[in-house]
């Protein structure tokens, strides 16, 4: 298991090159489990504590592609399923203390809401979710999409 910091800045001039920043270390690894913390100095910050594995490539052989629908129109039923995600995911978020894409990023709600998992071991197969988010959100998501 291997272990990443990262300082999230809260300032606009900072904050969105932060985020995509973390997004892609996260799209890019096995998440195992992390911590965060609000830290209040001069300039105020989310501090993320990332324990993870690496995901395995053999030589010559490429990471296998996730589903992401980020690019794809939704339809009616769709943007249903996407506005419940996104209610959870801000309540999950307050619940937990945590800024609310650590518990998922609006690709991956998108790309949940087109694919449309039936099992939470499905969720493995979009991009940016690991064995973390899958233990740790996958019932609720699925109830989410049994229910909308």
């Amino acid at each position: 298991m291997k272990v990443k910091i990262y300082k999230i800045r809260l300032s606009e001039d900072f904050i969105y090159a932060d985020q995509k920043i973390l997004d892609r270390f996260l799209q890019e690894n096995n998440i195992l489990k992390y911590e965060t913390a609000f830290v209040k100095e001069e300039e105020s910050y989310w501090s993320v504590i990332l324990y993870y594995e690496e995901l395995k490539v053999q030589f010559n052989e490429a990471k296998p592609q996730k589903y992401s629908a980020e690019q794809e129109e939704l339809n009616t039923d769709e943007i249903n399923i996407l506005d419940s995600l996104k209610l959870w995911r801000n309540e999950k978020a307050k619940e937990k203390r945590l800024p609310v894409y650590l518990i998922a990023t609006n690709k991956e709600l998108h790309s949940i809401a087109k694919y449309k998992p039936v099992k939470k071991e499905e969720l493995r197969d979009i991009k940016g979710f690991g064995k973390y988010k899958i233990e740790n959100y996958g019932e609720e998501i699925i109830e989410i999409l049994e229910t909308v």
